[in-house]
């Protein structure tokens, strides 16, 4: 009997090992350490779904060519608790736009916040924003921390 459970304690902890890989989830070494802003750019899509709700943006580059451009933010899950929902950002806005551009030079990054044309700042969760990661912050008011 005692062998029977030790079989099954070292599977379990086998498949559990194998299993924890599969579960990791990638960091932001990828993108670069400081932001880069984009003021008054059009969202072409805003993708609320898993893992990362998607917005893309379209930019004109020093030429006056229209680049493509595509921000990744948190879960959906992550956004709700800070406010966001699926209709924060819809085609056709024009807002401004901080994120963390991608180090390989691809037109993609991880979002920092967004401003829409109301002045309305949208924060991302991962890299904490502003703030250093807390919630309902305003940059006008040092003392907000609402949850």
């Amino acid at each position: 009997m005692k062998s029977g459970l030790l079989v099954a304690w070292v599977l379990g902890v086998g498949v559990l090992t194998v299993c924890g890989s599969a579960l990791a989830h990638h960091g932001t070494a990828v993108y670069a350490d400081g932001w880069t802003e984009f003021k008054q750019v059009t969202v072409t899509k805003f993708a609320w779904a898993n893992p990362h709700a998607l917005i893309d943006f379209d930019v004109k580059d020093a030429n006056g060519n229209v680049v493509h451009w595509v921000a990744e933010t948190a879960a959906p899950q992550a956004l709700r608790l800070i406010g966001w929902g699926k209709d924060s950002i819809n085609p056709g806005d024009v807002i401004s736009i901080r994120l963390y551009a991608s180090k390989n030079g691809n037109p993609a990054g991880r979002l920092n916040r967004v401003v829409r044309a109301d002045g309305t700042i949208l924060h991302d969760t991962v890299l904490g924003g502003d703030a250093g990661g807390k919630t309902g912050y305003r940059p006008d008011d040092e003392s907000s921390d609402k949850k």
